[in-house]
């Protein structure tokens, strides 16, 4: 696996790159192993995975995140299409607080993205018929499952819909800007995840 940092004043956040192994059959991959992520800083159990299917490009999920003792880590990859994926990073204390990563994931570039705990999550889809799996590190809860406004002026978010032709959920519409969002997260240095 190949371990790639978008924006190195978040590292936390990374790329992963599986090897992809192609011949006249198709091909083979190892898309997840513990020993590996490990190796490239990534120690996390991951406890279930997700699918997720969006028919109409522009569709916005996001910005969740969940509040301890349920806070996940995520483990993101696009098995059909393509994602433009963001973490915002909302430790309070962290010297990055409502700064964030984008990265384009998608089946074709067969990377996928980490997000760890303390970060809030979203995604939009670039092309029809999008189908994403992700690993979480804790259980869904409904007590502890927050969000945050996917387009806060105040993230600097280049969406790549506007905000009128975006499909969102009726929970995301609604969701507080950064401004107003409590502190659920405290930043312990570099290492915290």
């Amino acid at each position: 696996m190949e371990f790639l940092t978008p924006n190195p004043a978040i590292p936390e956040v990374k790329i992963v790159i599986p090897k992809k192994h192609g011949d006249a059959r198709g091909f083979f991959s190892e898309t997840y192993t513990q020993r590996a992520l490990a190796a490239g800083g990534i120690d996390v159990d991951f406890i279930q995975d997700n699918h997720a299917f969006s028919a109409a490009q522009g569709t916005v999920r996001g910005l969740h995140f969940q509040t301890s003792p349920f806070a996940q880590a995520k483990l993101v990859r696009v098995v059909r299409g393509a994602i433009l994926d963001v973490a915002v990073d909302i430790r309070t204390g962290s010297p990055t607080y409502g700064q964030h990563v984008a990265a384009k994931i998608s089946a074709e570039a067969w990377n996928q993205i980490f997000i760890p705990a303390g970060f809030a999550h979203g995604l939009v889809t670039l092309t029809p018929d999008v189908e994403v799996i992700y690993k979480v590190s804790a259980y869904y809860s409904a007590a502890h499952d927050k969000g945050l406004l996917w387009n806060d002026p105040a993230l600097g978010i280049s969406w790549p819909v506007a905000a009128d032709e975006a499909l969102l959920s009726e929970k995301d519409k609604v969701q507080p800007r950064l401004a107003d969002l409590p502190a659920h997260f405290q930043y312990e240095g570099s290492a915290s995840r």
